[in-house]
């Protein structure tokens, strides 16, 4: 089997796990990672047998170092297929252009804006779509969960009007830089907040709304959801369509935080404590007066990770249907 061949622009807290998870897949091999610093993330990647790549300019440093790097980041672009950015928002938007000359496809992260690539994408939701495009954007980890769930519920009872309050954690666990520490914001105060249409640049027919509030957690995003829908239905019927989701996992047997989610993930050896899936409170999701209400969480390191895999797929044509392709990701990843 020919394998596509991948570069992941900017190793950090998505790249690393999108180089894990592709190099996990059989129909697709990580080709380099790029660093612009020689930090310990750079030396964990070579420790893990990865050819690293960085800026022309900063080759020096990391000889320097003792993490001698392959090449350019010029380089590795011109020798994959297919690039992965995670590179900081607004970095991205700056690489398209090395992208177009090289002739290579690219996917970037939710952080940019959806006219940069074009497409948004989600793979329940629309993989079709994203076959044979050169540009993708793989939506936010927050828009990632609310499509997971909408698009399934909309499918079999139809949605009306969804209203979506997200408690959002502040930083990731190894950002020092930012908070707040004692503090809860409205982010934004001018509503709606932003991940109510970066949903409709998915599922356009969508009526959705959101707001959004930071607070001083590292761990993981909370949502309240709330969905008017258009058929009569049980919240057992509800639990029989998300249960039917891969990538959705039921909480229950005492776990009422995320916290211990979090600690969950760890005692059943997932790679970087990562959860992948929504994690759903069974016990939340509940009718009332013909509305869905219930509590997702979402592990904002890692629930998009399995979405590139799948984008990728879908870009390169290894898989023309999105069902077979998160079986194949999903199975890869152990999930």
């Amino acid at each position: 089997m020919v394998k596509a061949k991948i570069a992941v622009n900017g190793y950090g807290t998505i790249g690393k796990r999108v180089a894990d998870a592709v190099q996990a897949q059989d129909d697709m091999k990580i080709i380099g990672v790029s660093k612009t610093k020689p930090n310990y993330e750079a030396a964990v990647a070579q420790q893990l047998g990865y050819d690293i790549y960085a800026p022309a300019a900063n080759l020096g440093a990391f000889e320097k170092a003792g993490i001698p790097a392959a090449g350019s980041i010029e380089e590795m672009v011109e020798k994959s297929d297919l690039v992965v950015d995670c590179t900081p928002g607004g970095i991205g938007e700056e690489n398209k252009s090395l992208y177009e000359k090289a002739g290579v496809k690219a996917i970037w992260q939710g952080g940019e804006d959806h006219e940069l690539a074009g497409y948004s994408f989600n793979t329940v939701s629309n993989y079709e779509g994203a076959l044979g495009l050169d540009f993708v954007r793989v939506v936010s980890c927050n828009t990632t969960g609310l499509c997971r769930v909408i698009y399934p519920i909309d499918k079999a009872f139809g949605v009306n009007k969804v209203r979506v309050t997200l408690a959002r954690r502040a930083v990731d666990p190894n950002d020092i830089k930012k908070g707040p520490i004692n503090a809860i914001v409205p982010d934004p105060i001018k509503l709606p907040s932003h991940h109510g249409p970066d949903v409709k640049t998915v599922i356009p027919h969508i009526n959705i709304t959101s707001t959004a509030m930071k607070i001083p957690t590292t761990l993981m995003h909370l949502h309240a959801v709330n969905m008017e829908l258009n058929k009569e239905c049980t919240a057992e019927d509800v639990r029989k369509v998300l249960g039917s989701q891969s990538r959705v996992r039921f909480i229950g047997q005492g776990i009422s935080s995320t916290a211990e989610i979090m600690e969950f993930a760890r005692d059943i050896k997932r790679p970087r404590n990562d959860m992948w899936e929504n994690c759903i409170w069974s016990d939340s999701i509940t009718i009332n007066e013909g509305e869905l209400y219930f509590f997702q969480a979402i592990h904002q390191e890692s629930i998009v990770v399995p979405e590139n895999v799948d984008a990728i797929r879908a870009m390169m044509e290894l898989e023309s249907d999105g069902a077979k392709s998160i079986l194949k990701t999903d199975k890869a990843l152990g999930l």
